[in-house]
């Protein structure tokens, strides 16, 4: 039986569509799992940074006075928010589907990176704020505030740097957008 080369281009056409197809759901699946698994260890490091400063403030704090007991004190306040937050965000990650359309990924994506770079921006409200009762605090001179303020620059520096670096990784993991839509062409 002969197969016309009307049938055989339709079969052909459809044979690269299902392969395209699949293509592009292992593409986006790997996307996909790249980017969650860059805000689980994400996560992973601020969970372990809120950890080490509950233990080091807590202690810390029961041993001194003054303006250092304020700042070990508001390093453990900080950091109770911080271990919330990461627990919270490891959660949702595990939740997070893989097999997203296309479109859905590219909003995921975008999403993730404009949250880090809103996080950026209050970050330096942080260190703004430290610096604000570090100065007020001199002034009144009152010791709580000024190691208050010193916990707050530590704090907001560190998620500065935390937020800057995890949103350079996800940008340019979401060049990798381009590679997938480009593999869907046609050579």
């Amino acid at each position: 039986m002969r197969i016309s080369p009307k049938v055989q281009l339709l079969l052909l056409f459809f044979l690269v569509s299902f392969s395209a197809e699949a293509q592009e759901i292992t593409d986006l699946v790997r996307f996909n799992q790249t980017r969650i698994d860059y805000n689980q260890s994400g996560m992973l490091i601020l969970g372990a940074w809120a950890l080490v400063n509950l233990i080091w403030g807590g202690v810390a704090a029961r041993q001194s006075t003054g303006q250092t007991k304020a700042f070990h004190q508001m390093n453990a306040y900080w950091n109770l928010v911080n271990l919330a937050i990461a627990a919270f965000g490891c959660w949702q990650a595990s939740q997070e589907v893989l097999g997203l359309a296309f479109w859905e990924s590219v909003t995921a994506q975008h999403s993730i990176e404009k949250i880090l770079l809103l996080n950026a921006g209050l970050d330096l409200g942080y260190l703004a704020m430290g610096g604000y009762l570090m100065e007020r605090g001199r002034r009144k001179e009152k010791e709580q505030w000024v190691g208050f303020g010193k916990s707050i620059v530590l704090q907001g520096a560190f998620l500065l740097v935390f937020d800057v670096i995890l949103y350079g990784f996800h940008h340019r993991h979401g060049a990798e957008l381009v590679r997938v839509v480009y593999a869907l062409l046609p050579q």
